[in-house]
């Protein structure tokens, strides 16, 4: 007989001898095989002898999960509080956003309240001097280079009392005090004590924040890229680019973008690109990338008068 005739002939009766190797095995465990639908490949017979009979026939009940993209982007929104342009837009927002409250102006309760609702992450946006700026663009309750370490305490604790679902904190421009170590080690102090974090926004590349954060056992949390330092739909389009292959690359990034006089055109564009990103990025609040890259787990103790 021809050689290849008799290796036909072989490898149909191995095939054979396999199949109903399976079926039998099946109906012994009390199940219910359908041949015709459940021809088995080369992978799932090896799979199926790894594993038991009860355990196999659980595998083949069970619909194939889809994979949780890791590429994670922490997207927060500062400068809120105030019923700023773009304020609506952003907490209409179809993903998990995180909204900076700036204390003691006019919405900070309805919009901190508003957020929390919706779920999205609700952070203190602690007003602190710059080196260059006019000092009514600071707000309320700032903190000054002037301030001793008591008033300094006093002003981050009341803030924290002043906005609702704080789980966090960062700083609303602050060039000049996140440079300083004897504030900040006092801020972080106060933050840490009511179990928030501190997110360092980096308007100074000589902040000192990170390196206390981490002395202090706390997750040294940092903005990577800003969206709108530059107020244009393009430059803002560029920036989420960056951002998405930061997240990719790094599988994480933060991102800070603004309410207020870029605040329509950082709405307009988040709708517009996170949609298209939504398969590719996971997009996360800064509590779930605090906890998650850097395993930061103390849960909130807000003070009395915080929610």
């Amino acid at each position: 007989m021809d050689n290849k005739v008799r290796s036909k002939r072989y490898t149909r009766l191995v095939g054979s001898f396999v199949l109903l190797l399976l079926v039998n095995v099946g109906c012994m465990a009390g199940g219910e095989i359908t041949v015709a639908s459940q021809v088995p490949r080369e992978a799932d017979i090896v799979h199926a002898y790894a594993l038991s009979n009860r355990d196999r026939m659980h595998v083949a009940s069970q619909p194939e999960q889809s994979v949780t993209p890791h590429n994670r982007m922490a997207i927060i929104i500062d400068d809120v509080g105030n019923d700023m342009k773009g304020t609506a837009e952003i907490l209409a927002m179809p993903v998990k956003l995180t909204v900076a409250v700036m204390p003691f102006l006019p919405t900070t309760q309805k919009d901190a309240t508003a957020a929390h609702e919706k779920g999205m992450d609700v952070i203190v946006h602690m007003p602190m001097e710059p080196k260059r700026g006019k000092p009514e663009w600071l707000g309320p309750g700032a903190i000054t280079s002037n301030l001793t370490d008591e008033e300094v305490r006093e002003r981050v604790e009341k803030a924290i009392d002043d906005v609702p679902y704080a789980i966090g904190m960062n700083n609303h421009m602050g060039s000049k005090i996140t440079s300083d170590k004897r504030i900040m080690s006092i801020v972080l102090d106060v933050c840490r004590e009511r179990g928030l974090f501190f997110v360092d926004s980096r308007t100074n590349f000589r902040s000192v924040v990170g390196e206390l954060a981490a002395s202090k056992n706390m997750p040294p949390v940092g903005n990577d890229i800003f969206l709108d330092d530059q107020n244009s739909k393009p430059h803002i389009r560029k920036q989420m680019e960056l951002a998405a292959k930061r997240a990719v690359d790094k599988k994480s990034c933060v991102v800070i973008g603004h309410v207020g006089h870029t605040g329509l055109n950082t709405s307009a564009v988040l709708r517009e690109t996170v949609t298209q990103l939504q398969g590719q990025i996971e997009f996360v609040g800064i509590g779930d990338l605090v906890r998650e890259v850097w395993d930061w787990h103390i849960g909130p103790t807000l003070p009395t008068g915080n929610k």
